[in-house]
């Protein structure tokens, strides 16, 4: 422990490794609190906030944004489970994705959820027929839409291109007859998805301003009476250091005016704006204990027990140019940079790199090391199976106390799983 480490809620860094072992994550519920109750307090009181289980499937981190408010947008019967062990209620929650199951259908046939969203029109038959067979009288669909315009500012844009995901709106305007013949199921909207880590607030108006106009388009080829319209989410985190965050009061200003233009024409619809990295991602910090310092032909190593087989996002996947994370020395946190170490982790390849020539402070053997900004895309994004080293620990720091929400893998839970056939 030493006197310049970071605390989290008051509670020294030192003190949760101790007590929770390393690599974990750390999240805390105060940032969370006030990453949520910011945006819900400057967003149209027209426009609920659901929480994108995909970026962080903890059942803590959803019961937390749940008891705030948020509703849940989940894309698998784990997800689905989650969220309702979490207290998030079934009318509170919309499931989609491109590769629902029959089982899934089945399922979701009677869970009585606000929706699901259908992302073919072969999906929409078959979800139909099935609650017909279920009995159910009255089945609330939204479907996903894939709009014409092109959008920019987003490093996975889903716009304006061929995507396995959702149904083009070319094909929807011919869609009438489809949606006429359902006997269950009950179209009440749409949900789009432009694209995510956006940072320019402009681009997330024009995106909300062009997919509340498409969908009205759309209402009136099919006949629709909107109740619902999900206008995605895509807010970004900034990581690297030639990024700046979005300014929360410009970016609401902006989709307010927007959506109020539309309720003028809607009056009787909500909308939808589905959130998971913005949400998670400042919370959490990912602790890892350097296990070696050395050095290589004029580099310096830190070896730390936890490394890209828990924190995949932190390699950049996707870009070309290979970028750090904000990465700190949380021993000695508020200590200046002295030289430049490269952060690995224990696996047997190359690419398990966290950070390339990282500035901090003098590192030494049972430091630790964190990669900020980690509360989204941790653990759910990453090989955390590679060499059976498994999953992370999971703390959650709520009131000055910290909770064990996730215990790290054994080997017992590695290998029960599997079975020994005779040779």
């Amino acid at each position: 422990m030493t006197a310049t480490e970071f605390h989290v809620q008051g509670i020294p860094i030192s003190a949760i490794a101790e007590e929770f072992g390393t690599p974990l994550y750390v999240y805390d519920t105060e940032i969370l609190r006030g990453t949520y109750e910011e945006l819900r307090g400057l967003t149209h009181p027209a426009v609920d906030i659901y929480f994108s289980l995909k970026a962080n499937p903890n059942i803590s981190v959803c019961g937390f944004l749940g008891a705030l408010g948020a509703g849940a947008e989940v894309s698998s019967a784990a997800e689905l489970e989650t969220a309702r062990r979490a207290g998030i209620a079934p009318e509170d929650t919309i499931f989609l994705g491109p590769g629902k199951t029959g089982a899934d259908l089945r399922a979701l046939a009677t869970a009585g959820l606000r929706a699901v969203v259908c992302e073919s029109l072969e999906e929409l038959a078959v979800l139909d027929e099935l609650a017909v067979d279920s009995g159910r009288a009255d089945l609330p669909v939204m479907l996903r839409v894939n709009p014409d315009f092109h959008t920019k500012g987003s490093g996975l844009a889903m716009g304006g291109k061929p995507r396995q995901f959702g149904i083009d709106a070319a094909r929807l305007r011919r869609g009438r007859d489809e949606v006429k013949r359902l006997r269950r199921a009950r179209v009440i909207g749409f949900h789009a998805y432009m694209g995510t880590r956006f940072l320019g607030h402009e681009d997330l108006i024009h995106n909300t301003r062009e997919i509340l106009a498409t969908t009205t388009e759309l209402a009136g080829e099919l006949g629709i009476a909107l109740q619902t319209v999900d206008f995605g989410g895509g807010f970004g985190v900034p990581y690297f250091s030639n990024e700046s965050p979005l300014d929360p009061v410009k970016l609401t200003a902006g989709i307010n005016d927007v959506v109020a233009g539309f309720l003028a024409e809607h009056p009787d619809c909500r909308l939808i704006n589905e959130l998971g990295r913005y949400l998670t991602a400042l919370c959490g910090t990912y602790v890892t204990r350097a296990l070696y310092v050395k050095e290589s032909m004029g580099e310096r190593f830190v070896v730390a027990d936890g490394g890209t087989n828990h924190h995949m996002a932190a390699v950049g996947v996707g870009s070309f140019v290979k970028r750090n994370f904000p990465i700190r020395s949380l021993s000695r946190y508020q200590e200046e940079p002295t030289a430049q170490y490269t952060l690995t982790g224990p696996l047997c390849t190359p690419n398990d790199v966290i950070g390339k020539r990282v500035a901090l402070p003098e590192v030494r053997r049972g430091d630790l090391i964190g990669v900020e900004r980690s509360g989204a895309y941790g653990p759910t994004a990453s090989p955390g199976l590679f060499l059976s080293h498994g999953f992370p620990a999971e703390v959650m720091v709520h009131q000055g106390t910290a909770h064990l929400v996730r215990r790290r893998d054994t080997v017992a839970d590695l290998l029960d799983k599997q079975r020994l056939i005779t040779f």
